[in-house]
């Protein structure tokens, strides 16, 4: 079966699991509860704590280039516009029941939405990988007397198991696992300002808008997964609300946290878990936070398994829950993944002007259109998401070397001045959403045209 045309939606069940395939009724069993501590524990990343320092240093030239004053207000006003963006994404998979690649089909057409989903499993996998090193890394500072590879083993057989029940995981994260996060997130904090800061206003805000990226592209990752969970949302409202605060507000404490730990008692990033296992009763604290870790594998896991239904709807998501957590462990295992982080950074620019694209035509293009997912190809939507990503890598093409080279050979011949002080996430955002309104509108006139010639 390829196309999917509605999905039946089944509410206030709140022991409910998820249907084996994507053609069977969509529980909606999650409040607003469940939805807040879902997000509030995808807000934290271990790689969050590290990532401050490219906040921090956003040209990554000379250290503390960026005021503290300035790394603080970027990473808040990033999350804010980051947990936006997922919260607007997770409404239409409340108010549909669908799953976010297969949303993508009213956008662009059932068989254009599979290079988003091929290109949303591969960073998913990737940044599976990196989790379970992560999580191993983290484990292995604890508790140094355990191979590492027992670890990353351990990590991604507990991943999979949670794969398999993933409503009934959302409500060990909510009852269990959020209270224990946020609890060490405030005492981290607390102690992490015992120490002396600096000056909050010394370095230069040339790097402000490098920065924000930075963290905009950390929230927005999670926009391409935001209805895979919304969906089983008992209200869109509470998929919003859930989602914009759980999110956000962890998200500003992760990196508020990392940012603190570097500028008071970290020399370097590879520093501040050290920094965290120091403090008083810091172990019990960092290891919580290593074990939940496992929400951040299990959601890459999960959405990995639901985009790949978006091709193969009958395939059983046990089966391919067991595939993914498998493929992820061997190549933890196996492979250097840190020589893999600039391309999924570069992949995860994709999504930015997509996400645009998708938020215009859901809310403002399509609320006249025919309700069903599946609609004819429409290039119009992919030319609009095109201009966004061209303008994305103008602006800040990441660091890869060829990639960065190829994109300075292009602003050559157009002279763009200035990258550091404009924000390649804002502008190739709005540019996406302003072509999305023009060209969906004509194509809509051609639309009638072609109707009414016809008829």
């Amino acid at each position: 079966m390829d196309e999917l045309t509605s999905f039946t939606i089944v509410t206030g069940d709140a022991h409910a699991e998820v249907g084996h395939t994507l053609v069977e009724p969509v529980p909606q069993a999650l409040g607003v509860v469940d939805q807040f501590g879902l997000w509030g524990n995808l807000g934290v990343s271990l790689l969050g704590f590290t990532g401050a320092i490219f906040v921090l240093e956003p040209t990554g030239t000379v250290r503390g280039e960026l005021p503290v004053a300035g790394a603080f207000l970027s990473l808040v006003l990033g999350t804010v516009l980051g947990s936006l963006a997922i919260a607007a994404c997770g409404v239409s998979g409340a108010r549909t029941g669908a799953p976010a690649m297969v949303l993508l089909r009213r956008l662009l057409g059932a068989r254009l939405s599979y290079l988003p989903t091929v290109l949303n499993v591969v960073q998913l996998l990737g940044w599976g990988i990196f989790e379970l090193v992560t999580i191993a890394t983290a484990a292995h500072v604890v508790a140094p007397d355990v191979p590492r590879w027992l670890y990353i083993l351990a990590a991604g057989l507990l991943t999979g198991l949670l794969t398999l029940w993933p409503l009934g995981a959302v409500r060990i994260l909510r009852r269990v696992a959020t209270p224990a996060v946020v609890t060490v997130l405030v005492y981290l904090a607390v102690e992490m300002l015992r120490h002396p800061l600096p000056a909050l206003t010394h370095g230069s805000w040339s790097g402000f808008w490098v920065a924000t990226d930075t963290v905009v592209a950390a929230a927005v990752s999670f926009a391409p997964l935001a209805a895979d969970y919304t969906r089983h949302s008992r209200s869109e409202r509470a998929s919003f609300w859930g989602a914009l605060v759980g999110y956000g507000i962890t998200q500003i404490l992760c990196y508020a946290i990392g940012l603190v730990a570097l500028v008071t008692v970290a020399r370097t990033p590879s520093d501040i878990y050290g920094a965290f296992v120091a403090v008083p009763l810091g172990a019990v604290g960092f290891a919580i936070l290593a074990a939940r870790e496992l929400d951040q594998s299990f959601a890459d896991v999960y959405s990995s398994v639901v985009s790949i239904q978006n091709a193969r709807p009958l395939w059983d998501r046990r089966v391919l829950a067991g595939v993914v957590s498998l493929t992820i462990t061997v190549l933890a295992l196996a492979i250097n993944i840190s020589d893999y982080e600039n391309f999924l950074i570069l992949l995860g620019s994709v999504f930015v002007p997509l996400t645009a694209v998708f938020l215009v035509d859901f809310f403002i293009l399509a609320r006249r259109r025919d309700p069903r997912l599946v609609t004819g190809r429409r290039p119009a939507m992919v030319v609009a998401w095109v201009l966004g990503f061209i303008v994305y890598q103008l602006i800040n093409p990441g660091y890869i070397g060829w990639w960065v080279s190829l994109w300075t050979r292009v602003d050559g011949w157009i002279h763009l001045r200035d990258q550091a002080s404009m924000s390649a996430s804002l502008i190739s955002f709005a540019i996406s959403a302003v072509a999305t309104l023009v060209l969906g509108r004509l194509e809509t006139r051609l639309r009638r045209r072609r109707a009414t010639t016809s008829g």
